[in-house]
């Protein structure tokens, strides 16, 4: 470990020496700072330019790097050099959020005079070398010195996410949340309680029928139901794909996965169209049954019947590799001491998926309540606190300050849910795939329960189908709703190719381009931080992993609205300065959808006896050879989880990136919003058709990639009747 020391302390010497410590005007890349001959790396800064505040941070890599000749002792050298690295860190990290342009972003009043006033640009690709090589340097020198067991990816790893979340999901939440707390100006922690409890948010009028409730109350109702049914209809899914015989899985897999592949209005549109008022549905019972046309689509059971088709398939990915988990040798176990199929099921197979439930009902729960589209297209005078803190920021009286306030309620209610998941899951263990073979069956279901899951499954798949069969329509008529003449005129217009040049002439394949690029380089970015911190909370024991894990959390439960606006204010200006680039966007979707990579592995590896970890450091692998050779490989759900939903989100994200994209890096979902704005619905609706097919195709490819997770010799299972 000595030698990975010494290398990551010369990479940070050599970037503080050669690299450009501050942002370039054309980017790093274009190494046209080479010929700029205006300050560069930091130490021609400190030099050059008198920047003397940068001197901490080469000086921590030249004593760091005069540690390890000159100390012998392993554990003294590690701990000298983890104080010289906390140091260069603490140091790095003030001067960048002190010695800004505009003002101190933190820490006011700690240094005056022209230094402060002057400041300086936003920190470079030299100063985020450092930064790194800082870190990694104080993680490595911790295992070294005993913390940890000594383990040095575990270390670097809880230690680099721990940096990340606090960067890019503490760093730009506090920015808006602070807000709340704000009074003429200045903080007050007495005047937030009143605007807090106030009946505006928390009103419980719906319930005495005396009125409408407050958006809080509204959000947990929609949430507690949205996250309990989808949870109910995942596992339907789930048992009919691992324990039937159904003949059309393939065309169900396919069906399951469509609504998270769809653009948040089209959805929304497709059901107006459908049940809407003027509605083809609705039209046709009014003339054949007689009955009244109504606007029941417009309030809560149009929102809540739109979240059921839109997070259904979020809960069946968490849950289809829990159910394929349970190990057929205690179903048969059971069955041999006399229990029935609805005993084995009940007493054995269900407890034991315990956490896959829970997981998937916390995520239906969040996705509900931090749902922005639907709400938007379908709630009417139904008020939700996502689309209150929109109108709040956006309206024609825009008021931060009431939504951050509203961001706090939403932010206590998904706390919440959070605690009571942790309660009802308690500490009980739920592993169930070790290291002995296992050569058994899986128990099929009892005919009432397969009864149960068709009768809730197959439903929802024929409604599926109907909804998406109208988005293709849509694409290929002159006006969805009023014109159904065909055409190809909305295809022609936004994806259009001129062979006799060679030219891409539709007006949609810049942003289309663009936004598939961006999606397959932050998809598994988001797999790999999402797992990795799933396996750190599940097989790891750290200080603080409780309130880490909820952190991890937490941009997930913020609205996408509330997640822009706080990148905004927070990345706009030094220190870190990242609007109108597309890393921006890589990075909120990494970190907005990291959480179900978490809560997917959590789910996952929950079933994995640790005596598999055991036997794997016992022949002498460590925990990343461990990790890489023994956990992945049993990890095919998630990872297909994880891939999946943060490659489709990326692309069909609305809320967050419409505050986030620019000119030069727009995405999809910014382009259809626009169009649909200027009514042109049918290069909308073409365009997203485009997106399904194309999204749809991806996560075809990644399942032929990851494959079929193989836990036992065979995977059939036992007739069901």
């Amino acid at each position: 470990m000595k030698r990975t020391v010494y290398a990551w302390l010369l990479l940070g010497l050599m970037s503080f020496v050669f690299l450009p410590w501050h942002m370039t005007r054309d980017g790093f890349t274009s190494f046209q700072w080479l010929n700029d001959g205006s300050p560069s790396s930091g130490l021609f800064m400190v030099l050059e330019a008198s920047n003397w505040w940068l001197i901490p941070t080469g000086l921590a890599f030249v004593a760091s790097l005069l540690v390890q000749f000159f100390v012998a002792a392993p554990v003294a050298r590690a701990k000298i050099t983890l104080a010289i690295a906390v140091m260069g860190l603490f140091a790095t990290v003030l001067q960048g959020l002190v010695i800004v342009v505009n003002g101190p972003r933190a820490f006011t009043g700690l240094l005056s005079g022209e230094i402060v006033q002057a400041g300086q640009q936003s920190m470079g690709i030299g100063a985020a070398v450092c930064l790194i090589s800082l870190l990694f340097a104080f993680s490595v020198s911790l295992s070294q010195s005993g913390k940890g067991q000594g383990d040095a990816f575990v270390t670097s790893t809880i230690a680099l996410i721990i940096s990340l979340v606090a960067v890019f999901v503490f760093f730009p939440v506090m920015h808006i949340l602070i807000r709340a707390f704000e009074v003429d100006g200045s903080l007050s922690l007495i005047g937030f309680f009143p605007r807090f409890f106030s009946s505006e948010i928390w009103g419980l009028n719906c319930l005495i029928g005396a009125g409408s409730c407050g958006p809080a109350i509204n959000s947990l109702i929609l949430a507690t139901m949205t996250g309990a049914g989808t949870t109910a209809l995942g596992l339907s899914f789930a048992l009919i794909f691992t324990r039937t015989d159904f003949k059309a899985k393939k065309l169900l897999r396919i069906l399951t996965v469509l609504p998270i592949i769809t653009p948040p209005f089209v959805i929304g549109l497709a059901l107006i169209l459908l049940f809407g008022r003027t509605g083809a549905v609705t039209e046709f019972f009014a003339e054949m049954f007689g009955m009244e046309k109504t606007r029941w689509l417009y309030g809560f059971w149009g929102v809540y019947f739109a979240q059921m088709l839109s997070f259904t398939p979020i809960a069946f990915l968490v849950l289809i590799g829990v159910v394929q988990g349970v190990s057929p040798s205690v179903e048969e176990a059971s069955q041999t001491l006399d229990a029935d199929r609805w005993q084995t099921f009940r007493y054995v197979s269900l407890p034991l998926m315990r956490p896959g439930i829970a997981n998937a009902f916390l995520l239906g729960f969040i996705e509900s309540i931090a749902d922005f589209g639907n709400p938007l297209v379908l709630g009417g005078n139904f008020s939700v606190l996502s689309t209150d803190i929109f109108f709040a920021i956006v309206g024609a009286v825009a008021s931060p300050t009431k939504a951050a306030v509203l961001a706090v309620a939403l932010l206590t209610l998904t706390l919440s849910a959070f605690m009571l998941q942790r309660m009802w899951l308690g500490k009980k263990s739920y592993a169930t795939i070790t290291g002995k073979a296992d050569s058994g069956q899986n128990a099929g279901l009892n005919p009432v329960l397969r009864f149960i899951c068709y009768a809730t499954a197959l439903p929802w798949a024929a409604l599926t189908l109907v909804v998406y069969s109208m988005i293709i329509f849509g694409s290929f008529v002159k006006l969805w709703g009023y014109n159904h003449s065909f055409t190809l005129d909305h295809y022609i217009r936004a994806f259009g190719f001129d062979f006799s040049r060679w030219r891409f002439t539709g007006v949609a394949w810049d942003s289309y381009f663009t936004t598939l690029s961006i999606a397959t380089i932050a998809a598994p970015l988001t797999a790999i931080i999402g797992l990795a911190t799933a396996y750190l909370l599940v097989r790891q024991k750290f200080w603080g992993k409780e309130a880490f894990e909820f952190s991890t959390m937490l941009s997930f439960a913020v609205p996408g609205t509330v997640i822009g606006v706080s990148y905004i204010m927070a990345f706009n200006f030094a220190p870190i300065e990242l609007t109108g680039t597309s890393i921006i966007l890589i990075i909120v979707f990494v970190f907005r959808n990291m959480p179900v990579g978490v809560r997917g592995g959590i789910a996952a590896m929950s079933q994995l006896d640790k005596s598999l970890d055991e036997a794997s450091i016992t022949l002498g692998a460590n925990s990343f050879t461990t990790v890489r050779r023994v956990i992945l490989p049993l990890m095919g759900p998630a990872i297909m989880a994880a891939l999946t939903y943060s490659f489709v989100r990326a692309i069909t994200a609305v809320s967050a990136v419409i505050f986030l994209v620019s000119a030069r890096h727009n995405m999809a979902t910014s382009f259809i919003v626009g169009r649909v704005e200027n009514g042109e619905f049918g290069i909308a609706i073409a365009y997203s058709a485009v997106l399904i097919i194309t999204m749809l195709t991806a996560i075809l490819i990644l399942q032929g990639l990851i494959g079929v997770r193989r836990l036992r010799r065979t995977d059939r299972v036992q007739p069901s009747a």
